[in-house]
């Protein structure tokens, strides 16, 4: 038997995925994803071999193919439960067959099985999905492959199935990727979080453009690509023909238009921010929070990051705002028993406590913390403004998003994706169904400035009466096939699907106008188009389109599906299968099954499974997980799983996966099988002890995999924790001394200024600014104006300071800077001129007054 590191079993079974190839082609802003995997078994048995692995939550997956030998075999989409029957009768009767399908509970998660693998056999699986690419701050396009699946918590009594994970080292098999791209503009630019050839040009004018990932991709993050325009974000709309074999009158039969809206909004409405508003703050606390943000040496851990951004957070909320911040893992807390009044007293005692913030609420289970924050009487004039922070790791992702969606209401949602691996289907969901904005914290990305541009849409003036109206030729007649538009923000794109019935002529044009008020004003965005459908753009829209019913369906309660009469618990799943199988793209409620029937021979002898594990970071393996037991006065994960539903086959054997304790963490093991066959037990349990902390540097062998493990002195606060009600918590806090963690890092120079500035927008002149502005209180203190107050100078010296030495942190400061200024607009500044001078002078900048805003 070939030696293979894949799976940590003592019988060091191979694992039959050898390589995955990937094939990306963006066009403006679609993309069409083909990846082939690759399957040879080279043991003297027949294989199944399960892949569980991440998905863009968004993708609509729209071919599967397997190719063994000559034959290719085309799936066939299928009702979920009829497919896997197909699938189990065709493995028990000897035939080959391969099953992929969605997770019941995250769109972002799907098992790809593959069955009856001859020995000696190879076999390559096509998969083929479209998605769109979403608009980040500085206008580039992201693409995501996701190659981290992390582990997901599940709440105690939901089912899920575990999931083979090794360490990203351990990973057995290779990965390539290529990508093309192209659009009407220029590409200026693309950019990666991992190693990249150099990009090429195809043409003159620099619109299509080719790149490839560098070999040896290690799978300790997912592959990111950055795409900058020229000129980007255009309003834009593209017409796609039916497709031929299709009724006409069908979604496939029928053209559709899909339009790319990118509305401007007037600068003077842009630069009056709301003074009002409850921030309601929503913090992960669970024990993979404990992980760093990135690989790089020293890297702040996720949790660190969190504490950091909510200084700025409640730095930057203006005064006249309400505030209240919850954290969650197995329980949640709240800082506040409702939120209160955004004042000095309210923000120190709120910056205390997030201070004390660590990974120590175990699970991730979030879904009671939002029960109790929607529980919470709305306050009169204070638009409700909801920050979720979490690594995604959630098991029930369509209970919280659809929690969300029942209160759209009344709030708006902002997410944020905390390092990699977060659930797109979770993060994108809460802010689509939440009405707010999604971002992304990966790599060596910072999480202040996206966190600080989500707090800009959330103190901007809410879009309100939005409205779309078509004008289009006589005898040509619309359906909107997405969801009304509920949200409007400046540099946002907004997307619209509609099926154009009936005939019109050749060099027809139509337009769409999006009507909409903004603070009081009335505006609208008007956008012609060419009716004659697009070349070469295939079924690319149609697919996208069909993705967004099936989404919109599937979010819906069945009451809400059924036209008049009584509800009928199965009239929801009916609508998402008869549109998944016309359409050829999944569903929650179906499956791709391909069988091949073409050989005739049956396979013999029993069949043994392999399960293909996904990457999980090396960090993960020495940091936090979804739940479980602690290492170096961390938690780590007790199991690596995911919902996808257990299957009962024909077939009967065990599972061949390992299960390994490290220090009390478990790996995963995939769910037993019925079958007719009897394989002998291959599960191992091996114990790699318990791993003490120590002032010396250890090395621990786990697995075979070495972990250098650094022991360093700290002193913590350790708690007793009361239970009220409903999972809340109480906390007291005891002092305590361990010997166990390293000391913290000296704090970041702008962050240290801004932990200084009071509620109202000022700073106090005392020794601390001094530090922070690299002066000693004398230099300070002799060089100030005589005619002015301490505060005013301080809180001068400390704009000149930012604008002087932070620039490249902007986004960060901009809000908290703004308060400053509005501070020194009142009747407290006589001598700013004389200030801003004196202040140049100290600290040897060259700032004006006007750009200071002053």
């Amino acid at each position: 038997m070939e030696n293979c590191c894949g799976l940590l079993t003592s019988k060091q079974e191979p694992v039959p995925l050898k390589s995955v190839e990937v094939e990306l082609e963006v066009r403006d802003h679609v993309a069409t994803v083909v990846s082939t995997l690759n399957y040879e078994n080279k043991e003297d048995k027949p294989l199944e071999a399960v892949f569980v692995f991440p998905m863009p939550g968004d993708a609509a997956v729209c071919h599967f193919s397997a190719t063994i030998g000559q034959t290719q075999i085309v799936a066939e989409v299928k009702e979920k439960q009829k497919a896997r029957e197909e699938y189990d009768d065709a493995l028990s009767s000897g035939q080959q067959a391969f099953l992929l399908e969605e997770s019941d509970q995250s769109p972002d998660i799907f098992s790809l099985s593959v069955g009856s693998l001859p020995p000696g056999e190879s076999a390559s699986i096509r998969l083929e999905y479209v998605t769109e690419l979403a608009v980040q701050a500085d206008e580039g396009l992201r693409f995501v492959l996701p190659a981290v699946l992390n582990p997901r918590y599940h709440p105690q009594g939901s089912e899920g199935v575990q999931v083979t994970s090794v360490p990203a080292s351990l990973v057995p098999y290779s990965l390539s990727f290529s990508a093309r791209v192209s659009s009407p503009r220029p590409v200026s630019k693309v950019e990666s979080n991992c190693p990249m050839d150099p990009l090429k040009y195809l043409n003159t004018e620099q619109s299509q453009a080719t790149v490839k990932l560098a070999a040896g991709h290690k799978f300790d993050k997912d592959v990111e690509l950055l795409i900058y325009y020229k000129d980007a974000h255009q309003p834009t709309a593209v017409v796609e023909a039916g497709q031929t074999s299709a009724k006409p009158g069908t979604l496939m039969g029928d053209p559709l238009v899909m339009l790319s809206l990118y509305p401007e909004f007037p600068q003077a409405v842009m630069s009056s921010l709301a003074s009002c508003g409850e921030f309601v703050f929503l913090l992960d606390r669970s024990g993979s929070m404990g992980v760093p943000m990135n690989n790089n040496e020293g890297s702040q851990t996720r949790i660190g990051s969190a504490r950091d951004t909510l200084l700025l957070l409640l730095k930057s909320i203006p005064m006249g705002c309400y505030f209240n911040i919850y954290s969650f893992g197995s329980s949640y807390e709240h800082i506040f028993p409702k939120s209160v009044e955004y004042s000095e007293k309210t923000m120190e005692e709120a910056l205390k406590k997030v201070e004390g913030m660590e990974d120590d609420l175990g699970g991730t289970e979030i879904l009671e913390a939002l029960k109790h924050i929607y529980s919470q009487a709305c306050i009169p004039n204070q638009p409700r403004q909801l920050f979720v922070f979490t690594d995604g790791e959630v098991g029930n992702t369509k209970e919280v998003i659809n929690l969300v969606k029942k209160n759209s209401a009344s709030h708006r949602c902002f997410s944020f994706g905390i390092g990699e691996g977060a659930s797109s289907a979770l993060i994108n969901g809460l802010a689509k169904e939440g009405g707010g904005h999604a971002q992304f914290i990966t790599g060596i990305d910072r999480m202040q400035p996206k966190v600080m541009q989500s707090l800009r849409f959330a103190l901007q003036p809410a879009v309100v009466d939005i409205s779309v109206k078509w004008d289009l030729p006589k005898g040509v007649s619309v359906s909107v096939l997405s969801p009304p538009i509920t949200t409007l923000f400046q540099g946002q794109r907004s997307l619209i699907y509609a099926q154009l019935t009936g005939q019109s002529p050749k060099a027809a044009e139509g337009s769409v106008t999006v009507k909409y008020s903004l603070a009081g004003h009335p505006s609208q965005n008007k956008l012609h188009f060419n009716l004659k459908p697009a070349e070469d753009s295939g079924l690319t829209v149609h697919r996208l389109a069909a993705r967004t019913l099936i989404r919109s369906l599937e979010m819906v309660e069945d009451e809400e599906v059924v036209e008049g009469g009584e509800p009928d618990e199965g009239v929801k799943k009916k609508k998402v299968v008869e549109l998944s199988v016309q359409s050829g793209v999944s569903s929650a409620f179906t499956a791709f099954i391909a069988v091949n029937k073409g050989s005739g021979e049956t396979i013999q002898g029993p069949l043994v499974r392999r399960n293909v594990p996904t990457p999980m970071p090396m960090m993960a393996m020495c940091g936090g997980g979804a739940s479980g037991g602690r290492m170096m006065g961390r938690p780590i994960p007790r199991m690596v799983s995911c919902s996808m539903p257990m299957r009962r086959t024909v077939m009967e054997a065990s599972p061949s996966a390992q299960m390994v304790n490290v220090g009390g963490m478990k790996s995963c093991s995939m769910p037993k099988r019925r079958t007719v066959m009897e394989a002998s037990p291959s599960a191992q349990m091996v114990n790699v002890g318990v791993m003490e902390a120590s002032p010396s540097a250890q090395m621990v062998n786990v697995g075979g995999m070495k972990t250098l493990l650094t022991a360093m002195r700290r002193t913590v606060s350790s708690c007793v924790r009361r239970p009220t009600s409903k999972g809340v918590v109480q906390r007291e806090s005891l002092n305590c001394s361990l010997d166990i963690e390293p000391q913290q890092p000296p704090r970041d120079p702008l962050l240290q200024l801004v932990s200084l500035q009071k509620a109202s927008g000022c700073w106090e002149l005392d020794p601390a600014l001094a530090a922070a502005v690299g002066k000693t209180s004398e230099e300070v203190e002799n060089t100030k104006p005589a005619s002015e107050n301490k505060e005013v100078w301080a809180t001068i010296l400390a704009l000149i300071w930012l604008h002087g030495f932070k620039m490249d942190a902007q986004k960060e400061w901009e809000l908290l800077a703004m308060k400053a200024v509005s501070w020194l607009r009142a009747p407290n500044a006589p001598c700013v001129a004389e200030c801003v001078e004196a202040g140049n002078t100290l600290l040897g900048c060259k700032v004006q007054k006007d750009a200071l805003g002053i």
